[in-house]
C-alpha cells in the first residue's frame, strides 16, 4: 500500500529543525539570526515530549555563546550521543576551532547553518555563501540546498552520511531567504528514515564513546617527525563521501519521487552555455533557463549539492559534452583572491582536458541582494560574447571597476496561473503575522501552491516592512521578492509618498490602501503619480479606515485582522466563506490564550474587513503633470545616498556612490532627515496644562518631544504659542513644549508621565491623530533651525528639568516605539555627548544607534559629538 502524502506549509529552518530532531540525541544550542528558529523549534519540541527516531526526547542545552555550543557538540558526541548545533555567520567562525577537533576526530554530526554575510565594511544580518566558505577548510563535508523541499529531502542525507562515513557534516541553505522563505511542501517523517540509519557504524560511534571501562588518550600534541603523515591518515575518510552521500540521495529519491544527485543538471541536453552554482539562486535560474530554451537557446545549469568533498568525476559527468563556455557564480567574495572558491574548484576540474570550454567566474546576491531571472539571463549572454568577462558581478551597478553585467528589465517568468501580492506594513503593527497565516491558510485547505517572504529594514517596530505572497497551480521557484505583482496592499497611507508602492503592480491589477481619507480628500490626497499609474494600468482601488476600525473595536493599532479579512475578500484567491472561517481558526491558535475578549475583538475584525470601499479612477488622471519635488539645502550625501535607501531605492545605487566611505564610515546625524510620519496618534500640547518639568522629554525615546527656551530675538518668527519661562535662568524669555509629528512613533509616554496641572483640569498632553497635528511640523522646524539652546544658562546635571534643556546628541533612532532603553542613552548625549566614544556590541543598541543610513548620534552646534563604533557580540571593550 503507497504511503499517502503528508504535506506542511513552512519556512527552511524549520524543515531543517525537523530532520535534526529526528537523528539528535543531544542539541548544544545558541541563538543567533537567521538560524535562532530551528534551535527554538527543537526546543519547544523538546518541551513538548516529542520523540526522535530512537523514541527519545532530545535533551537541548542552551550556552553562552557560539563557542561554548560548539565545545558542548563536541565533548557530547566524545561522549557517544548523536549530538547537533544551529549556526550562522560569526556564530559559525567562532565554533570553527571545534570543528577542526571535530572532523579531525571523525565525530559524526551535523551543524546546520542558514548562511549568513560576515560583518566587514558594516555588520549584514542577510544571507549569502561568506560565512560557509570561511569554514570549508576544517574537514567538514558541506551539503547544500537551493528551496524549502530540498532542505526538507537533503538534510536527511546529511545525517545519515555522517553516521556512515563519520565524516561530520555542515548542512547549509541560505540564510533570510530559504531560511526564512514559507513554501507548502511535502514532508518526511520518522519512519521515513529510521530504516536508512546504518545501525553497524551506528553502533561502532557509541561504542568509541569515551569509558573508564575502556580508557584511551585523544587530542594529543604531536611533533614534527611524525604529525605531517598523520593528518594525511584521514584521505580515506574523505574519498568515500562522495558515494555514501550519492547512496542516500539515491534512496531519499526511492521515497520522494524526486531525483537527486550530488550535482544536478538541469536544461538543454545540448547546452552550450551553462552555469554553476548552489544554494536558492538555482531555483530562480531554472526559471530563466525554462524561458531561453523555449526560445529556442542551449542553456542550462549545474547544481551543486555535495560542495565538500569536491567531486570532480561527478561533476564533470553532471555537465553536458556540448558545453562551450561555463559562468560560476559565488556568492561570496574573497579581496584579492583569483577567483572565488567554486569557481576556482571548477577551473580546477577542467585543468588540461582537450578541447576544455571558457570558464568565467562572477559573483552575485552579497548580503541577501535580489537574485532574479533577468540577471541570470544577463549572464547567459555574457556567455554568448566572443569572450566573455570574468569575474563580473550582477545584480548592482559598478562604475568604479566597472564589473558588472548590463541590467536587463524584470520579467513575470512565473508561470502561468501565478498569483503574486505585496503587502506595505509598519513593524509590530501585525502585518507580517497576519501574511504568514495567510499563506498556511491557502497552503493547508487547498491544492495550490504557496510561498511567503517577508524583508524588512533594520529598524525595530515601526519599521519599514514588505511581504511577499505567491500562489499559483503549479510548484513555485521564484527564489526572490515580487517584482510584478497582481495586487498590492498598503497598510500605511504615509507610505504614499515615501516609497514606489505602485512599482511593478500589473496592468488590470488591484491596490489596496489603509486611509483615513474619504472619497474626493482621498484622491486629493493621492501623489500625482500614483493616481497616474492607476489611470495608465487600469488598476482597481479599495480603501478602508482599518486604524479606526481597529479603535472601535479595541484593538488599539492592531490593524492586520482587518486588512487580512479585506485582502480575501477582493482577491477571491480562495472562497471568502472558507477564508473567514480559516482566519477566525487561526485567531484562536494565536490569541486563545489571552482571553475570550481579545479573540472576540479579532472575530469582530474578521468581519468588518468587508468595510472596503471602491476609488473611482478618473482617466484623466493618467496626464496629470509629475509631483513637483521638494527644493532643500540637505548636503549631497543625504540626497543622493541616504534618501534613496530609505526610500527603498539602495538597490538603485551604484558603486560610486560610497566613494570615500569604503572603511564603512558613515556620517553622524542623518536620521533627522527621514521625518516618516508613520505615528497614527502624537502628543498635542495644551499649554494652560504645562508646569515646564520638561518630564515628557525625558521620558521620551526618540528626543522627538523638547522643551525650547526663546529669547526676545528668537520669539519674533515665532508665530505659535509660548508661555513665560520659569526661572531666573530665564527671565525675559518664553518657553514652548514642541512636538515633532514626522518624527514621533506614538508610544505615548509623554502624555503617561505628564502630571499636568490638576489646578487647571488635567494634564498638558493629550494624545491625537496625526493627520489634526501636522502643521506643529512647521512649527518643530522653527524651533529646531532658529532656537539655540539655553543649556549653558541652568545647571544641566543639577535635576530633571534642567537636563533636558541640553539639546539630545542620540535622535530619531530606529529603536521600538516607547523603548526602555533609549531614553537613557539620549540622556547620557545630553549630558556628556559633546566628549563620549561609544564602543558598542551587536545587538538591539547597535542596530537602532547605527542602521544604515539612519546615525541618530548627532553634532552639536560647535560640530561636536558622541564617535561610535560597533565591533562584534564579544568585542564591546
Amino acid at each position: 500500500m503507497t504511503k499517502q502524502k503528508k504535506f506542511i506549509t513552512c519556512d527552511g529552518n524549520q524543515a531543517a529543525a525537523h530532520i535534526s530532531y529526528m537523528f539528535s540525541e543531544v542539541a548544544a544550542i545558541y541563538p543567533i539570526t537567521p538560524s535562532s528558529t530551528m534551535a527554538e523549534y527543537v526546543d519547544e519540541w523538546a518541551a513538548a515530549g516529542r520523540k526522535n527516531i530512537f523514541g527519545e526526547t532530545v535533551l537541548v542545552q542552551e550556552m553562552q555563546s557560539e563557542g561554548g555550543a560548539a565545545g558542548a557538540v563536541h565533548g557530547s558526541l566524545q561522549a557517544g550521543a548523536l549530538t547537533t548545533t544551529y549556526t550562522a555567520s560569526q556564530g559559525l567562525l567562532l565554533m570553527i576551532p571545534n570543528m577542526y577537533k571535530i572532523a579531525g576526530e571523525f565525530l559524526p554530526c551535523v551543524f546546520h547553518v542558514s548562511a549568513r554575510t560576515l560583518a566587514s565594511h558594516a555588520l549584514c544580518i542577510f544571507g549569502d555563501h561568506q560565512d560557509v566558505m570561511s569554514a570549508r577548510q576544517t574537514g567538514f563535508a558541506m551539503l547544500a540546498e537551493g528551496s524549502v523541499q530540498e532542505v526538507m529531502d537533503l538534510a536527511g542525507v546529511a545525517h545519515l552520511a555522517t553516521i556512515k562515513s563519520r565524516v561530520p557534516f555542515m548542512n547549509f541553505f541560505d540564510g533570510f531567504r530559504t531560511s526564512h522563505e514559507i513554501q507548502k511542501i511535502e514532508m518526511l517523517e520518522n519512519d521515513d528514515l529510521a530504516p536508512l540509519i546504518d545501525q553497524e557504524a551506528l553502533a561502532e560511534f557509541r561504542a568509541r564513546a569515551l569509558n573508564p571501562m575502556k580508557p584511551v588518550a585523544r587530542g594529543m600534541a604531536e611533533n614534527p617527525d611524525h604529525f605531517f603523515q598523520h593528518r594525511e591518515s584521514c584521505n580515506n575518510y574523505y574519498e568515500a563521501v562522495p558515494a555514501i552521500v550519492e547512496e542516500y540521495m539515491n534512496e531519499i529519491s526511492k521515497i520522494t519521487g524526486r531525483k537527486y544527485g550530488l550535482f544536478d543538471y538541469y536544461g538543454a541536453e545540448d547546452a552550450e552555455r551553462v552555469i554553476i552554482a548552489m544554494g536558492s539562486v538555482t531555483e530562480a535560474a531554472r526559471e530563466a533557463i525554462d524561458y531561453l530554451v523555449a526560445n529556442g537557446e542551449k542553456v542550462g545549469m549545474v547544481a551543486v549539492h555535495l560542495y565538500r568533498p569536491f567531486s570532480a568525476k561527478h561533476f564533470l559527468a553532471a555537465v553536458p559534452k556540448t558545453a562551450k563556455t561555463i559562468a560560476v557564480l559565488d556568492r561570496t567574495k574573497e579581496p584579492g583572491a583569483n577567483g572565488e572558491p567554486l569557481y576556482l574548484d571548477v577551473k580546477d576540474c577542467f585543468y588540461g582536458a582537450e578541447n576544455a570550454p571558457v570558464i568565467v567566474g562572477g559573483r552575485y546576491g552579497l548580503g541577501s541582494k535580489d537574485t532574479t531571472p533577468a540577471q541570470i539571463l544577463s549572464v547567459f549572454e555574457n556567455l554568448a560574447m566572443p569572450m566573455p568577462k570574468n569575474h563580473f558581478t550582477i545584480g548592482i551597478v559598478d562604475d568604479v571597476t566597472f564589473t558588472s553585467l548590463p541590467q536587463k528589465e524584470e520579467i513575470a517568468l512565473g508561470g502561468e496561473g501565478m498569483f503574486e501580492a505585496k503587502f506595505y506594513g509598519l513593524g509590530a503593527d501585525g502585518t507580517v503575522g497576519a501574511n504568514k497565516n495567510s499563506v498556511k491558510i491557502i497552503g493547508d485547505n487547498t491544492d495550490k501552491h504557496c510561498q511567503a517572504y517577508f524583508s524588512y529594514d533594520s529598524k525595530k517596530s515601526g519599521g519599514f516592512t514588505c511581504s511577499h505572497l505567491r500562489f499559483g497551480d503549479n510548484p513555485i521557484r521564484s527564489t526572490y521578492l515580487v517584482n510584478t505583482p497582481n495586487f498590492v496592499a498598503c497598510h500605511v497611507q504615509a507610505y504614499l509618498h515615501m516609497y514606489d508602492v505602485t512599482r511593478g503592480l500589473r496592468k488590470n491589477g488591484s491596490f489596496l490602501l489603509n486611509t483615513i481619507w474619504e472619497g474626493e480628500e482621498l484622491a486629493k490626497n493621492l501623489p500625482n503619480k500614483v493616481k497616474k499609474y492607476f489611470a495608465q494600468n487600469n488598476i482597481s482601488v479599495y480603501y478602508i479606515n482599518a486604524t479606526q476600525i481597529a479603535l472601535e473595536i479595541g484593538l488599539g493599532n492592531r490593524t492586520n485582522t482587518i486588512l487580512q479579512s479585506a485582502f480575501f475578500r477582493i482577491t477571491g484567491v480562495i472562497p471568502v466563506e472558507q477564508a473567514v472561517e480559516q482566519m477566525k481558526k487561526f485567531i484562536v491558535k494565536s490569541y486563545g490564550k489571552k482571553g475570550e475578549d481579545v479573540v472576540n475583538k479579532n472575530y469582530a475584525a474578521v468581519d468588518r474587513g468587508g468595510e472596503y470601499k471602491t476609488l473611482a479612477v478618473d482617466p484623466a488622471w493618467a496626464n496629470l503633470p509629475d509631483d513637483a519635488k521638494a527644493e532643500n539645502n540637505d548636503p549631497a550625501f543625504i540626497n543622493e545616498v541616504v534618501r534613496p535607501i530609505n526610500a527603498q531605492d539602495g538597490d538603485l545605487l551604484p558603486v560610486s556612490a560610497f566613494k570615500g566611505i569604503e572603511d564603512g564610515t558613515w556620517y553622524q546625524g542623518t536620521a533627522k532627515y527621514e521625518k516618516r510620519g508613520v505615528a497614527a496618534f502624537v502628543p498635542e500640547w495644551n499649554p494652560e496644562n504645562c508646569i515646564q518639568c520638561n518630564k515628557c522629554a525625558y521620558v521620551c525615546p526618540h528626543a522627538s518631544i523638547r522643551p525650547f527656551v526663546l529669547d526676545a530675538e528668537e520669539q519674533k518668527g515665532a508665530k505659535f504659542e509660548q508661555l513665560k519661562a520659569v526661572g531666573k535662568a530665564f527671565d525675559g524669555m518664553t518657553f514652548r513644549i514642541q512636538v515633532d509629528v514626522l518624527d514621533c512613533l506614538g508610544c505615548g509616554n509623554c502624555a503617561d508621565i505628564c502630571p499636568g496641572n490638576p489646578k487647571k483640569g488635567g494634564k498638558a498632553l493629550t494624545m491625537k491623530h496625526l493627520e489634526s497635528q501636522l502643521a506643529q511640523a512647521e512649527n518643530w522646524t522653527y524651533c529646531a533651525e532658529n532656537v539655540k539652546t539655553k543649556q549653558h544658562l541652568v545647571d544641566i546635571k543639577a535635576n530633571v528639568k534642567n537636563s533636558q534643556f541640553a539639546t539630545p546628541l542620540f535622535e530619531f533612532s530606529g529603536a521600538c516605539s516607547g523603548c526602555g532603553e533609549t531614553p537613557y542613552v539620549k540622556l547620557i548625549s545630553q549630558l556628556f555627548g559633546d566628549r563620549e566614544m561609544v564602543a558598542n556590541a551587536t545587538g538591539c543598541s547597535s542596530i537602532y544607534s547605527g542602521s544604515v543610513p539612519s546615525t541618530p548620534y548627532t553634532t552639536n552646534e560647535n560640530g561636536h559629538g558622541p564617535a561610535w563604533a560597533n565591533s562584534l557580540f564579544e568585542d564591546f571593550g
